[in-house]
């Protein structure tokens, strides 16, 4: 309270502070471009597939273990396998370093997220993520409890909404609003909370199928129709409410309320801690939210860099062609650095690369694969990281906080920005000085999106977001100094209608030989992948929607039916 204290009075001054001083009247030549992600080698790889004709490898390497893909997952599934003794393996990734949609960059010498940038306290469901974090020690056990290291919990004030010109506390309107859609809202938290006593919703979500892979029937019903159409069944019309919900799905999905599916709409809620209404209680730990000034990237670093010592991390390299035989796996990868196609001849492959992938280098590919990435969808994605020199004069109202969102954003998709400096320890260095704010932009509903992401030039998206951002900080064309764009063509899966009941009928094609086995102590009904014979596959697609916690699971469990 003290820190929210400090930062809203110093808001305050160096709002009039900025103002009083009559800051350069003419915008700056802005420095940026596109960074992160190559998407000139990922379009080369798709347009070398797509003639049939592939190079012969130039030379061949041998080890036990290949996985093709270095995010989450992969990592995830790198780290299982080191734990479970094998060390022989080989991790390939088509970019310049690993982590998928969580890495991090600089931008002048600012540490900033170039995707996900948090991770939410996880629950018990997530007991893989809670053993990564204990070894990393971000958590440990103080007098018979779990405590997580305060420096790594997101800084209050954590979340601020840019609401009728002014910043209030909270991303759910609530200044000014009428009875009625007060009303509403407690009448969906009070439908949030008897769904989930119905059934139970997990993070991850495999964690709720039965052993056999089924999913409760109040799932089924709710994996039937779009989010908009439950809510004008439960004639939840409040144009408050529909506004946050449908935030919130773009933010977690990367589409709105009108593609995904009723059932993803109430997860986002019932698998962590509910919803909660103006005035309710909320549980002590829903506020828990790790984040890092690189985001995400702070965790996929630590689980890459024991990799990069053992040598098992073969960075820009593009998979090519993944065949299974009967008595190996074979591999062929297109090596950027020495302009040349690697063969590896392995027992096993982990394939934890997105499914529209996997399905065009798999050789024969089995049929769920197929299946799967003819139903799903993916949604584009862009992260504008906005470096300035000086503070950014500020709108009445809440305390500047490391989330900020605008209500209405002018930008199609828009989601706010993240302020990377806001972790700093000493509460006077967050409004002191130079910092990045990193601004999301969700493309799964703007047509054309990933059309546009492709073709427009950098300069385009820059300026979209200074105006965006211009209405709560008018300053911020004159402080801005660099903005560095992000692209994610696909970025993450849509959970629209039907995904969830695909997907839980693949866990009934796993072999019977995985089931019921132990891992760490901890007994688990089946392992979290889809398998062939010699063929694992992990990634948050097979999840239907991208998180880490789906990622991380689905790579670990991957990691385990390999090293059995």
């Amino acid at each position: 309270m003290q820190r929210r204290h400090f930062l809203a009075t110093a808001a305050t001054s160096a709002a009039a502070a900025v103002l009083s001083a009559g800051c350069d009247k003419v915008p700056r030549t802005l420095e940026g471009g596109f960074t992160g992600i190559d998407m000139a080698r990922g379009h080369a790889l798709r347009d070398r597939l797509a003639t049939g004709v592939l190079p012969a490898p130039a030379l061949v390497r041998r080890t036990q273990v290949v996985i093709a893909g270095g995010g989450v997952a992969g990592l995830a599934a790198a780290r299982s396998l080191r734990l479970a003794g094998v060390d022989d393996f080989a991790l390939l990734e088509l970019e310049d370093e690993a982590g998928g949609n969580s890495r991090g960059g600089q931008v002048n010498g600012i540490a900033c997220p170039l995707g996900a940038h948090y991770l939410p306290v996880p629950g018990d469901d997530a007991r893989e993520v809670q053993n990564l974090l204990e070894e990393l020690g971000l958590r440990q056990r103080v007098a018979g409890r779990w405590q997580y290291d305060e420096r790594h919990l997101c800084h209050s004030p954590q979340e601020r909404l840019f609401f009728e010109g002014e910043w209030q506390e909270g991303l759910l309107p609530v200044q000014g609003v009428g009875a009625a859609t007060l009303a509403q809202y407690r009448r969906f938290a009070e439908r949030v909370q008897a769904l989930g006593q119905a059934a139970r919703f997990t993070m991850p979500m495999l964690k709720s199928f039965d052993p056999k892979g089924s999913i409760a029937t109040v799932h089924k019903a709710l994996d039937a129709l779009t989010f908009d159409e439950w809510l004008a069944r439960e004639n939840l019309d409040d144009p408050h409410l529909r506004w946050y919900l449908d935030y919130c799905c773009r933010d977690d999905y990367g589409a709105g309320t009108a593609r995904v599916s009723a059932w993803a709409g109430i997860h986002y809620f019932a698998s962590r801690h509910g919803f909660h209404a103006p005035g309710d209680a909320a549980p002590e730990e829903r506020e828990g939210v790790l984040t890092w000034p690189e985001g995400n990237g702070w965790l996929t670093r630590r689980l890459a860099a024991p990799l990069q010592d053992g040598g098992q991390l073969r960075t820009a390299c593009s998979v090519l062609r993944i065949a299974e035989g009967r008595h190996g796996v074979e591999v062929d990868a297109y090596n950027h650095a020495t302009d040349s196609v690697e063969r590896w001849q392995a027992q096993r492959c982990i394939v934890a690369l997105p499914v529209m992938v996997a399905a065009r280098v798999v050789q024969q590919p089995p049929a769920f694969l197929r299946e799967a990435a003819r139903r799903l969808q993916w949604a584009p994605w862009l992260v504008a990281n906005i470096h300035i020199d000086a503070p950014l004069a500020d709108r009445p109202g809440a305390a500047p906080a490391w989330d900020n969102v605008l209500y209405g954003d002018t930008n199609p998709g828009g989601l706010g920005y993240v302020d990377a400096g806001h972790q700093r320890l000493d509460p006077r260095a967050v409004l002191a000085g130079p910092t990045v704010l990193s601004y999301y932009q969700a493309l799964g509903d703007v047509p054309q999106g990933r059309a546009q992401l492709a073709n427009k030039p950098w300069t385009h998206w820059a300026q979209a977001a200074l105006a965006a951002l211009s209405g709560p900080h008018p300053d911020l064309p004159r402080r801005a100094t660099r903005i560095d764009i992000t692209r994610y063509g696909h970025a993450m899966a849509i959970p629209t209608p039907g995904v969830l009941g695909f997907l839980s009928q693949i866990g009934l094609q796993r072999p019977s030989s995985t089931r019921n086995q132990r891992s760490h102590g901890e007994r688990t009904a089946w392992l979290p992948t889809p398998t062939t014979a010699r063929l694992a596959f992990a990634h948050s697609d097979w999840s239907g929607y991208s998180v880490f916690e789906e990622a991380f699971t689905r790579g670990h469990g991957a990691g385990l039916a390999v090293a059995r």
